[in-house]
């Protein structure tokens, strides 16, 4: 019966918190992000060429 009972408060409690988090995600503003993110985009594919070729 213990064990009953604390199963069903660590889902109850994982419930919660992605509630809390899917509640979180859709206020979030986009003008928090940086600047680097909302503007230019850097490509990586150069520098990953770059470590691959040097191994």
């Amino acid at each position: 019966m213990m064990i009953f009972i604390l199963a069903a408060g660590y889902l109850f409690t994982v419930y919660l918190l992605l509630a809390l988090a899917k509640r979180t995600g859709k206020n979030a503003d986009p003008a928090d992000l940086p600047s680097t993110i909302q503007g230019k985009h850097q490509s990586v594919n150069p520098k990953v060429t770059e470590v691959v070729n040097s191994q």
